[in-house]
């Protein structure tokens, strides 16, 4: 093989070499673990006699029965009908408070924009768990600052862990964390947009508010449809506030989210097959929904654009 064959043989292995890294790191913490996952949901313990002694277990094919035990879980469906209404909360207000937040931040009379930014998008740093238990510590009527001012005004002390305002509560947790960042998202996409569209856009006589409507927004629809799209998947996989706030309230299950479902199959009934089962069926569902929007926003996309 002459030197060029060899040269040539080189350069074309060269992006292979360097995919292969990355290529063995999702093999080994994203692929393996799925399909042990999918597996484990296609099989079942068989128990013989008392289930004592060696040879008593055994794992046996089980087919679709876990899925199909799954479907027909009353808590499994009761959970994922709760997050649904979480998420009708969550999604919007944390999305129109980011775009409202961006488009502040760009406009040209905004003062400290570096110190709000950061301001903004702090939350967003502090771990999931630790926001839960600083909320829940304002939450709580006996130690919170706002019931201790609202007692002394005289005014109502709503219960905001029982009942409808649960929600409300939960809700706000997940505003609070994630509205800076897709602030973030946001804002850098207005950066990147020529500032002689604004100067055009003045010439013609439009407002700020007319070039944030007309202009802006439609601009940014790309990042606008990663936000939600981000949104939706942090929406679906919710656990760790509701987990946080069980022990502060008796309004939340151990199974209030179709992952917490799936945590007390594998780590307190031990049914790891079912809880294998749960979680594939959330990641599908996570995956049709991701994929259905991400289309239709192409789809739309598309005609906007042959127009």
């Amino acid at each position: 093989m002459t030197s060029a064959r060899r040269k040539s043989y080189g350069v074309k292995g060269a992006p292979y070499a360097f995919l292969l890294p990355a290529t063995i790191l999702f093999a080994l913490f994203f692929a393996l673990p799925i399909g042990y996952a999918v597996w484990l949901s296609l099989h079942k313990v068989q128990v013989k006699g008392l289930g004592l002694g060696s040879g008593a277990r055994s794992e046996v094919w089980a087919g679709l029965e876990n899925y199909t035990d799954a479907l027909t879980d009353s808590e499994l469906l009761a959970g994922a009908l709760r997050v649904l209404g979480y998420g009708a909360i969550v999604v919007p207000v944390m999305l129109g408070l980011a775009l409202l937040f961006a488009l502040m931040l760009d406009t040209e009379r905004v003062r400290l924009a570096p110190f709000t930014r950061l301001a903004i998008f702090l939350p967003y740093a502090i771990p999931g768990v630790v926001a839960a238990l600083l909320w829940g510590f304002l939450y709580l009527p006996d130690v919170s600052p706002f019931y201790f001012v609202l007692d002394k005004l005289g005014m109502p002390q709503p219960d905001l862990l029982d009942g409808g305002p649960l929600f409300l509560a939960l809700s706000n947790i997940a505003v609070w964390g994630g509205t800076g960042f897709n602030m973030i998202v946001i804002y850098t996409s207005l950066q990147a947009i020529p500032t002689e569209v604004y100067e055009a856009a003045k010439l013609d006589g439009c407002s700020p508010l007319q070039i944030a409507l007309r202009i802006k927004i439609p601009m940014v629809a790309p990042s606008l449809v990663l936000t939600f799209f981000f949104s939706i998947i942090a929406t679906l996989q919710v656990f760790s506030e509701p987990t946080t706030l069980k022990p502060l309230t008796n309004s939340v299950s151990t199974t209030w989210s179709p992952l917490m479902k799936v945590y007390v199959d594998a780590f307190g009934k031990g049914d790891i097959h079912s809880a294998a089962a749960g979680a594939v069926i959330i990641a599908l569902v996570t995956l049709v929904l991701s994929f259905g929007f991400l289309r239709a926003a192409n789809s739309r996309t598309k005609q906007e654009e042959a127009r």
